[in-house]
């Protein structure tokens, strides 16, 4: 960015931090600055400024590799890619398509195979999961690279070449894993809609994947070896193996105790195996078939799931400690949707769109690396006697946090910091923004 563009952009997530809807004009009305510039030169930075997405990101990435100790020490970064469903409406608005929306689905639809869809922006989202000391055992998901996906008719409709999500994750997985750091081991962590044969066989060399996947997948030994003299075509699969579920109806599975999604001691019962996918016979993989049980230690045979992971030395029980880890990603999606107006933003050209809720992502892991770094030693709950539970801060705590450093920020005397602009028109705003 040049400097201008900067100082516009600064303005700009300073002011949607404490706006109560952000957008760029509620930005300029909440940070004062309204006046300095013409509120077109806010607008321009998302519309027609030149500057990259990506490189933002991955500035934001090297910042959390930078700061997160275990990310940088543990040698293997774990990533997530999931998509969500932003609601828009607008004739004008570039990428706007009719897609899946899960919340409703589950919501209203009381037939199984029945889907809803909702018109909106679908966003493919890559993340990086990071813990922090002051929080042990729980994960945090921290969005770095973005991609809009537009159905069919949006894409004719643009006139862009279609392309689909898993085709998008593996656009932004090359981007991180191959081109920024070819030299780091990565592990991704996927939902059965990104863990297919498109990805599986794309993945680059120094990432690992982990993924839930069909209990009645067809699973296969690996390929013979072809002995000299044979005739005919190399066999491409070996024999037939049992499927998960069946699997799990064999006497010869294992108990285990799992300490994930926040419950201590899950219990559930495991079966596992080398195995190869049909579609992709030439990766091994470490399937893991998994029935949980109730309290009193029944089958809940309408649960059960499986899973597989490509690092083959894996455990079952590390399989599945790992790919509860990607429920990270659908708690900032929740976050950023509630408490930073991830939907919100009203830009309707092409830049703008592909820009603008992306910037709001991006504050997301600013502000709670922020929290980590020093905002969870001047964090105060609000006293709650009916909710004497809370482990730790939430996102709506730490955003509150950061709100009242800032407000205090400003009402520090004159003389602790260098010459500044009149705080009265900031505080002022903000506390017009609050109410």
């Amino acid at each position: 960015m040049t400097k201008p563009t900067f100082a516009s952009f600064l303005t700009i997530a300073s002011g949607w931090m404490m706006a109560p809807r952000r957008t760029v004009t509620g930005a300029l009305l909440s940070s004062a600055a309204a006046r300095p510039k013409h509120h077109s030169a806010y607008h321009r930075v998302f519309a027609a400024a030149r500057w990259s997405m990506d490189a933002a990101g991955l500035a934001v990435l090297r910042l959390v590799l930078v700061t997160v100790a275990s990310a940088a020490a543990s040698g293997e970064v774990f990533l997530v890619v999931d998509d969500t469903l932003c609601h828009k409406c607008g004739h004008r608005m570039f990428g706007l398509g009719m897609h899946y929306d899960a919340a409703l689905t589950s919501r209203r639809s009381s037939n199984a195979h029945q889907s809803i869809k909702s018109k909106g922006h679908c966003w493919v989202v890559l993340g990086v999961v990071v813990s922090f000391p002051w929080r042990p055992g729980h994960y945090y998901c921290l969005p770095v690279l973005f991609r809009l996906y537009l159905n069919n008719k949006a894409a004719a409709r643009h006139r862009v070449a279609y392309r689909t999500r898993p085709e998008l994750a593996v656009q932004m997985l090359r981007l991180l894993c191959q081109d920024a750091y070819p030299d780091r081991r990565f592990h991704l962590l996927v939902d059965s809609g990104y863990g297919g044969q498109n990805v599986l066989r794309a993945l680059p060399d120094n990432c690992q994947m982990t993924a839930r996947w069909l209990t009645n997948a067809r699973l296969h030994e690996p390929a013979p070896l072809r002995s000299p003299g044979t005739n005919g075509r190399p066999r491409v699969r070996g024999a037939r193996l049992p499927s998960p579920l069946q699997m799990l109806d064999d006497s010869r599975t294992e108990r285990l105790e799992l300490n994930i999604y926040g419950h201590r001691r899950d219990r559930c019962r495991v079966a596992d195996c080398l195995a190869c996918l049909y579609t992709v016979p030439q990766r091994l993989l470490r399937v893991v078939a998994v029935e949980p049980l109730s309290a009193g230690g029944r089958p809940r045979p309408s649960m059960r799931q499986a899973f597989f992971s490509t690092d083959t030395t894996a455990s079952a029980q590390q399989v599945l400690t790992w790919y509860a880890m990607r429920w990270s990603i659908e708690v900032a999606f929740h976050d950023a949707k509630q408490q930073l107006g991830f939907e919100q933003p009203q830009g309707w050209t092409r830049l703008a769109v592909l820009r603008s809720a992306p910037t709001l992502m991006l504050l997301y892991d600013l502000i709670v690396l922020w929290f980590a770094a020093e905002g969870h030693r001047c964090c105060q709950l609000p006293l709650r006697p009916w909710y004497k539970s809370k482990p730790a801060a939430s996102f709506a705590d730490m955003l509150t946090t950061l709100r009242c450093r800032s407000v205090e920020t400003l009402l520090q005397p004159p003389g602790t910091e260098p010459s500044r602009q009149n705080p009265l028109p900031l505080l002022i705003a903000a506390l017009r923004a609050a109410a």
